[in-house]
Order: C-alpha cells, then sequence, then structure tokens
C-alpha cells in the first residue's frame, strides 16, 4: 500500500512535472515542422518562425536554403541547433539522395550556424567569410552558446559545438557543381563583419542571409546599420527572380520587401542620432520615440529595444568619429 502524499508532497510531485521535459523533448528530438519549398528549378527554402528563440519554438527562428545539382547538394546555413541541422538533413535527404558537397555559412551567429554539426558528419566542406573567425575565436561567441544551452536544452547541450569553416574566404568567388553556377558575394560589414550570399545562377536565386528580414523587425543586433543600408542597396541591383531572406518568406518582389528593412533601420538611425545629438538619455529617447509604425510587426517585442539601444551607441561612435 502507498501512503497518501501530503499536500506540500503533492505540491512538489506538480512542480517536477511541470518542470520536467516531456518524453518528446527530453530526447532532443525536433518536433517543430521544417519543410522544404521550392524557390527555383534547383533551389529550395525552408522558412523558420517569427520569433526570438525558444523552448516553444525549438531554436527553428531563420531560414535555410539547398540547391540540387547532378553532382551534389550545396547548402546555405544551417539552422539553430543541432537536431534542426539534422532535421534540415532529413528534409534534403527527401528530395534527393545526392551528396552533400558544401555548405555556405551566410555568418556565424547562433540561429544559422548552430546546425553545422550534422553537415559535417555528413562529410560537407564548410565554407565561409575569414572574418567569422574573429567571431568564433570571441568571448561573445561562446557566451551567446552557454545562453542557447540556458534556453534551448535539450537542443542546444554540451555536445554543441562551434564548428569553423573549412575554408576561410577573402571575398567574392564563384564555383561551379553539377553543371550550375554559384556566386558568393561579400556584404559585410552589414548585419555582421562576415555577411555572404549566394547567387544560384540560372534558377535566379539569391540567398541573402540576415541583411534582408521579411515581415518581421530586423535583429540589429552589434550591426553596422549605415553599412547594412549600403549592402540593400547591392542586393537590388542584381535583380534576381527570387530572394531568400535569413528570417521571413521568400521574396518575388525585392525591391518593396527590402523596403521595411531599410525603412526600419533608416529610423532607428535617424531617432537616435537625435538623442545622441541633444544628449538624451537612452531611456528617455526610448521613451519619447514613436514606434507605432512598427510596434505590431512580427519580433518587435523582442527585438526592438535592444536594436535601439546599440544604434544609439552606435550614433556615439559615429559622432565621435570612430
Amino acid at each position: 500500500m502507498f501512503e497518501p502524499l501530503s499536500r506540500a508532497g503533492r505540491a512538489a510531485v506538480i512542480a517536477a512535472l511541470l518542470a520536467a521535459p516531456s518524453a518528446a523533448l527530453a530526447d532532443g528530438r525536433v518536433t517543430v515542422e521544417v519543410k522544404p519549398v521550392q524557390v527555383g528549378p534547383h533551389s529550395y527554402y525552408v522558412q523558420g518562425l517569427a520569433s526570438e528563440a525558444s523552448r516553444e519554438n525549438q531554436g527553428f527562428i531563420s531560414n535555410a536554403g539547398f540547391v540540387v545539382t547532378q553532382a551534389g547538394v550545396v547548402v546555405f546555413d544551417t539552422l539553430g541547433s543541432p537536431p534542426l541541422g539534422e532535421e534540415l538533413l532529413r528534409q534534403v535527404r527527401k528530395v534527393t539522395k545526392q551528396p552533400i558537397k558544401r555548405v555556405i555559412i551566410s555568418h556565424f551567429h547562433a540561429d544559422h550556424s548552430y546546425g553545422l554539426q550534422a553537415f559535417k558528419a555528413a562529410g560537407a566542406e564548410v565554407w565561409a567569410h575569414r572574418d567569422g573567425k574573429l567571431y568564433l575565436a570571441s568571448d561573445l561567441a561562446r557566451e551567446r552558446l552557454e545562453q542557447r544551452k540556458q534556453a534551448l536544452a535539450p537542443w542546444v547541450d554540451d555536445a554543441t559545438r562551434l564548428i569553423p569553416a573549412d575554408k576561410w574566404l577573402e571575398g567574392d568567388t564563384s564555383f561551379e557543381l553539377g553543371g550550375l553556377r554559384f556566386e558568393l558575394f561579400f556584404l559585410g560589414p552589414a548585419h555582421s563583419p562576415e555577411d555572404l550570399m549566394m547567387k544560384v545562377g540560372p534558377d535566379g536565386v539569391l540567398f541573402t542571409g540576415d541583411v534582408m528580414f521579411t515581415g518581421r523587425i530586423p535583429f540589429v543586433g552589434e550591426a553596422d546599420s549605415g553599412r547594412w543600408l549600403t549592402a540593400i542597396d547591392k542586393l537590388l541591383a542584381f535583380k534576381p527572380k527570387a530572394m531568400v531572406p535569413g528570417h521571413g518568406k521568400v521574396s518575388s518582389t525585392p525591391a518593396a520587401d527590402l523596403e521595411l528593412t531599410r525603412e526600419y533601420l533608416t529610423y532607428l538611425r535617424q531617432e537616435m542620432k537625435k538623442a545622441v545629438d541633444d544628449f538624451i538619455p537612452f531611456e528617455e529617447a526610448y521613451a519619447r520615440t514613436d514606434w507605432s509604425r512598427f510596434s505590431k510587426l512580427p519580433a518587435f517585442e523582442a527585438a526592438n529595444r535592444v536594436n535601439a539601444y546599440n544604434t544609439y551607441l552606435l550614433m556615439e561612435k559615429e559622432s565621435l568619429g570612430r
């Protein structure tokens, strides 16, 4: 016979049940839907959710893409955890049995690169811009990994590694695989110091990484927003048939869809520069600013305050000529 639990004992059991992950989550399996969408004769992408990384979305907040050739697959970014990378690999395998030849990393932020382990295990060669070396060696990269272990366990854990590139690129380059021409363009520093994008020549598809966001507030972080605005102009000059952003839905109207990112960055710079020029402290400047044109967009609550603060600091630097 079991002794009945006391009120305190029942409360402890209930608390433990609420705190414990379900069986489906405890082993780190991905349960969010990762679904490839074809955007060109050879090109596909998967679209992450429009929110910050959380246990609810399992870190699936960014886009990734892949291109199928007769000689193998080229992948662009690998999502935000090793299990998400494995799921992306499974989805690629549903489309083709061709080997994974190469992975291009747009930049080494966690949500775009933590899935690399799965593709390295599959034999892929990793290419990225050389400025990514500095990020991977930084305290910021290590701190972000520790933060993700806390926020996204069990999908990011002590077995998660920061994977360097096999080939560090100096700048723009191109290559051919299976009869398709790929062009890689260096746009950094913009969203990150190492921003790379990939153009799939015959498909007219441009994978932009986080230089482009659609339908949501961009994450600015420590970006050089002035150069980011210049990079947006460069993107438009390519006139692609389809542009796959780092976050949000694929765009067939890049000029219109890039306008949100351009307008938001311009407004941040304008308002924070006014505050810096008038010696208004950040908290007061933030409270005074009219955010109404952006406040209803996805990711506003999660990203806007951090974006504004980092832009305020950037405007201070620019005012001092740094």
